[in-house]
């Protein structure tokens, strides 16, 4: 009996400490200083590569942007007509933008031959690279988000966009003090892990981590409901089981 007490107090000792480091690791995920984020007001382009990205893999960015106050907008490089679509798809885009806090002053949409939504076709990078600078020194833009090499699903369109970003990255064609920051891609299993996968998230190496309150995930799931033309029955299950629903670790370029 005093073995199996001593048990419980270690178990309850440990709960108690990762309940603390967790809390704590919330607090200071807060604060843009401390993830070397710019502060509030400035600019930020989100850049995705069709409608339904911006909620589907970004949403904990977004919001947790709007919530320290960044300028957030987007720029989507396909309208998504891979099923002839194109037009319903700009429309959800929008709603689901207005869910997240992006106005539609601040979303501009490329409907453009060169950038079809097609997994089998890679864009140009340097076409890419040309259209980004474009809109990043016109509207003046401080930090610049989009995906990481893996593009989270693999996704060829996706993983043109960093190709992209790194490009005018390590040529230096970018603006003074603009940076990237690009969505950790993760393994299959910890990607339909939700919240269960923040002890993980907290462990591994990060530059960003945000993460939602329960609200914000409803409001995710809002932005996400926006997208009706996609919500078949594998995406629902995406929606309830991904953590990208709930928890973005990024890091900078």
């Amino acid at each position: 009996m005093e073995v199996v007490g001593l048990l419980l107090c270690v178990a309850a000792a440990v709960l108690t400490w990762g309940f603390l480091w967790v809390w704590d690791s919330w607090e200071r995920m807060k604060s843009p200083e401390q993830a070397g984020l710019p502060g509030g007001g400035s600019r930020t382009l989100l850049v995705t590569a069709h409608p339904d990205d911006e909620a589907m893999f970004f949403a904990p960015t977004v919001l947790g942007l709007v919530r320290l106050r960044h300028q957030v907008s987007l720029l989507c490089f396909s309208a998504g007509n891979y099923y002839n679509q194109g037009e319903t798809r700009k429309n959800e885009l929008l709603q689901s933008c207005d869910v997240l806090g992006i106005p539609p002053s601040n979303v501009m949409i490329i409907d453009n031959r060169d950038f079809p939504d097609d997994p089998g076709v890679w864009w140009d990078t340097e076409r890419v690279a040309d259209v980004l600078l474009r809109h990043v020194e016109a509207s003046r833009i401080n930090l610049v988000v989009t995906f990481d090499a893996g593009g989270v699903s693999g996704h060829s369109n996706h993983v043109a966009l960093y190709a992209a970003a790194r490009t005018l990255h390590a040529q230096g064609k970018l603006p003074k003090g603009c940076l990237v920051l690009t969505l950790q891609s993760v393994n299959l299993l910890r990607k339909y892990l939700s919240l269960l996968d923040l002890p993980c998230s907290l462990l591994c190496a990060r530059d960003a981590l945000f993460l939602l309150s329960r609200r914000e995930a409803a409001q995710a799931q809002r932005a996400m409901s926006c997208h009706r033309s996609q919500l078949l029955w594998f995406r629902h299950l995406y929606v309830l089981f991904s953590r990208y629903m709930r928890i973005n670790s990024l890091h900078f370029l």
